[in-house]
């Protein structure tokens, strides 16, 4: 068994072609800016999206962390045990519980189903998250059942850990994208907790391996979007023989309501997508050096 957040069907951002992304839980790393912050914990999670409230009081009937009170709803997460029981009742869906135990076959019937739209789009199913490779066993047992399904396999990872946790993911994979977010290591640990020395390594490894590789920086202001460091990781990538992309991810702000779901501090609330112009300066940085690049 192993523990996601959700499995999206019709991606169109996670590989090539149409896709279901399977989104694991739990991550690694703790980028100051991730937008996809349900993920983080390994553990069931509830979420509250106050606007989508009515004040019933449902939720107040089965767990102590809710009350009601002059209509509104008050919720003290130190008494959540995040068991779900108040998202199973909520009918307006302001509770929502992220984060379900699945089976293989469970994730398997649910994809199998688009089965004809990858084969016809060049597509198949992204295992994502969070970070797959904390749950490397589970995400092992699921690429091999899709391989032997016939759907085609890739995974997003941030490659933060030992080789000998993905290596035996190879197999049956197709495709592996990967963040390389910054390249200077003490900045790297600032903005995400951890080295990219594992990275790196890993990322050297894979150009061995004839995988198909997409590396992916996250353009953040302030942090990762400098010409400097896209400059050093474009030059470090053209050099990997199986390098397939190299992408520029322009700032995604749209996991502001998932930190306001999670009470928990939004370090990039304020901040905002870069236009055209200036990632045009960072695609012309990194095509110094590397002529596969793509900004989305």
């Amino acid at each position: 068994m192993g523990i996601l957040t959700t499995i999206q069907r019709f991606s169109l951002h996670d590989g090539p072609g149409i896709r279901s992304t399977v989104f694991f839980k739990g991550c690694n790393m703790r980028c100051a800016w991730c937008h996809n912050p349900e993920t983080l914990s390994l553990e069931p999670q509830v979420l509250y999206y106050q606007l989508k409230c009515v004040g019933c009081g449902a939720c107040a009937a089965v767990c102590p962390a809710h009350k009601v009170v002059n209509g509104k709803m008050v919720y003290d997460r130190s008494l959540c045990a995040d068991n779900g029981k108040c998202a199973e009742v909520c009918f307006s869906g302001a509770l929502e519980t992220c984060g379900k135990e699945y089976a293989v076959q469970e994730i398997i019937d649910e994809v199998i189903q688009d089965k004809d739209y990858y084969e016809t789009s060049g597509g198949g199913v992204t295992l994502s998250g969070g970070e797959v490779l904390l749950q490397a066993p589970f995400a092992k047992d699921v690429l091999h059942a899709l391989k032997e399904s016939g759907i085609s396999t890739a995974i997003e990872s941030n490659l933060a850990v030992d080789f000998s946790v993905l290596e035996p993911l190879l197999p049956d994979l197709d495709l592996v994208m990967c963040d390389l977010k910054i390249w200077d290591e003490e900045s790297h640990k600032k903005w995400t907790g951890v080295s990219n020395k594992k990275v790196i390594e890993n990322i050297e490894k894979l150009g061995e391996t004839g995988i198909p590789l997409i590396v992916r920086t996250p353009l953040i202001p302030g942090a990762t979007a400098t010409e400097e460091n896209i400059s050093a990781i474009a030059q470090f990538v053209s050099q990997l023989p199986n390098m397939k992309t190299y992408e520029l991810l322009n700032f995604n702000p749209l996991g502001g309501s998932k930190y306001q779901a999670l009470a928990e501090d939004n370090p990039f609330a304020s901040a905002k997508p870069f236009a055209d112009a200036q990632l045009a300066v960072f695609r012309a940085a990194a095509e110094k050096f590397c002529g596969k690049v793509s900004v989305n």
